[in-house]
């Protein structure tokens, strides 16, 4: 009952109405006032459509999932295009933020997502299927929820805490909540790990489509909390340990590893089996296919006039290349950007992720960047963008490691060398261990690199420490003196819905 309680009352009614009308798919649920749980509780198909439809209600996030773990980041700050600029991405990367200009509002509508997930947890200890797959279901679902809370912390430090899912609407006022704070998030964070861990057992399977939630994304999700936690929660070395363990058991699963080839990672017709990726978002032709980096492209018209490749040549049009790509130019990499990630020696990473394209006139002047990591493919005579995102792979796994052996004054190379090799060949730059400073900064260099178009270069300036935050963002847009405005503020009009709500400090 108490789901939607932070939710503005207007946008949490339409959300109800539009979720049974729509999304369920379960013809007996009650509309507007009531949700009929005995279906779930004695149909089994009902009970598997509820569990399935977290996973498609998840990969509508992917773009909330970039916004926020990437876009305010150094990555695509001033950077070139083609076309009108995208304003809301820009809103974001010059962190032009305030109290009356907030993005991602609605807290980014997670909470549509917890009411999901909190449903499954309530429902299917009682469903009608097996126990082991009810408590599969449940392991993945605190995974989930684990997730989600952390994305919200980071973003907003204390939100409303919601664990059930809404059964009623009658007093209006049942609807108001105020924010937890940021301790009492990660403490259920935290404790949704490891139901999570509990219910999964020993068990370390994954389906041939990592696509599902499993243990060892709750492992990967638990090192990741806990760098957090340490670093900016004084958690200190006891969560750094804490993580470290949980990490090395990932690195230790037999059925994980590298890609030994950097663009297989993407590969659309390489993702059954793909032994990278530990969890990701499903996209399939005829079910759901990504969206998310429309104006990361090029328009048809421009796409047969810029170039590729015109050093040293032959140049070769955009459509040549990608005759069936269509979008908008609004987005882009900085000279600057473009300049760090193709010098010194040739990067796998780089080609497979962007594309610069040149405008065919004398000097080739550089005019744009295509993102062509998740490109997808051509099917039947159409550009089908069906790569599966990652949320977390192997690689995450190595580069947290170093990270956490890094904050423990542990030395961090062999995971850091693991990287560049795959990135560089034989011949890899081979990084030693320095003082904390330099290998924290070796580490970010890779995250840059590694994880371009994945959500998660924001994240990881974040969680190695505000001064690496400033060290990277231009000062013109986000100052030292500013750590309040590290995460984001709520709406005036999310205030106005709910007088229990308060603003985020500093706004």
């Amino acid at each position: 009952m108490n789901f939607i309680k932070s939710m503005p009352l207007v946008g949490g009614l339409l959300f109800l109405s539009s979720l049974i009308s729509c999304q369920d798919k379960l013809g007996e649920v009650v509309p507007q006032i009531s949700l009929n749980q005995r279906v779930v509780l004695t149909d089994a198909n009902a009970a598997l459509t509820l569990y399935t439809g977290v996973y498609s209600s998840l990969r509508t996030y992917q773009s909330s999932l970039v916004n926020l773990g990437e876009m305010r980041s150094d990555l695509w700050a001033d950077g070139l295009f083609t076309e009108s600029e995208d304003g809301a991405a820009k809103q974001y990367w010059s962190h032009n933020i305030s109290a009356t200009n907030v993005p991602a509002n609605n807290w980014s509508d997670f909470y549509s997502l917890l009411y999901r997930v909190n449903t499954v947890i309530q429902l299917f200890p009682n469903a009608p299927l097996d126990i082991a797959r009810r408590q599969s279901a449940l392991a993945e679902m605190h995974g989930l929820r684990a997730y989600i809370y952390y994305t919200m912390l980071r973003t907003w430090g204390g939100v409303p805490l919601r664990t059930e899912p809404l059964t009623t609407i009658g007093n209006l006022a049942d609807l108001y909540a105020p924010r937890a704070t940021p301790e009492e998030v990660m403490q259920l964070i935290k404790a949704d790990i490891e139901q999570s861990l509990t219910l999964f057992g020993s068990s370390n399977a994954f389906t041939a489509k990592r696509v599902y939630w499993n243990r060892a994304a709750t492992l990967t999700l638990k090192g990741d909390v806990y760098i957090w936690s340490g670093t900016h929660m004084g958690g200190g070395s006891g969560d750094f340990t804490a993580a470290k363990v949980a990490l090395e058991e990932v690195k230790a699963t037999p059925t994980l590893g590298l890609q030994p080839v950097y663009a297989d990672v993407f590969d659309p017709l390489k993702e059954a089996g793909n032994r990278e990726i530990i969890f990701a978002l499903s996209y399939e032709r005829n079910e759901a296919t990504q969206t998310a980096y429309t104006n990361f492209l090029v328009n048809t018209t421009q796409a047969g006039t810029l170039v590729l490749d015109p050093v040293p040549g032959p140049a070769a049009t955009v459509n040549s290349v990608y005759p069936l790509v269509a979008g908008a130019s609004r987005t882009g990499l900085s000279e600057r950007i473009i300049r760090q990630l193709t010098s010194g020696p040739p990067d796998t990473r780089s080609r497979t992720s962007f594309r610069v394209m040149y405008r065919n006139t004398p000097g080739f002047p550089a005019a744009g960047t295509l993102l062509t990591k998740f490109i997808g493919r051509v099917d039947a005579g159409i550009q089908l963008y069906d790569n599966d995102f990652p949320v977390y792979r192997y690689a995450d796994v190595l580069l947290l490691l170093a990270e956490v052996n890094t904050k423990l004054g542990l030395d961090p190379s062999v995971d850091i060398n693991a990287v560049r090799q795959r990135a560089y060949g034989p011949s890899f730059p081979r990084y030693v261990n320095g003082n904390r400073e330099a290998n924290l900064n070796a580490i970010l260099e890779e995250y840059l690199r590694e994880f371009i178009g994945e959500g998660k270069r924001w994240w990881a300036l974040r969680r190695a420490g505000d001064a690496y935050v400033f060290a990277a963002v231009d000062p013109r847009y986000l100052s030292a003196g500013q750590s309040f405005r590290l995460l984001l503020p709520i709406s005036v009009s999310l205030l106005n819905n709910d007088p229990q709500l308060t603003q985020t400090p500093g706004y």
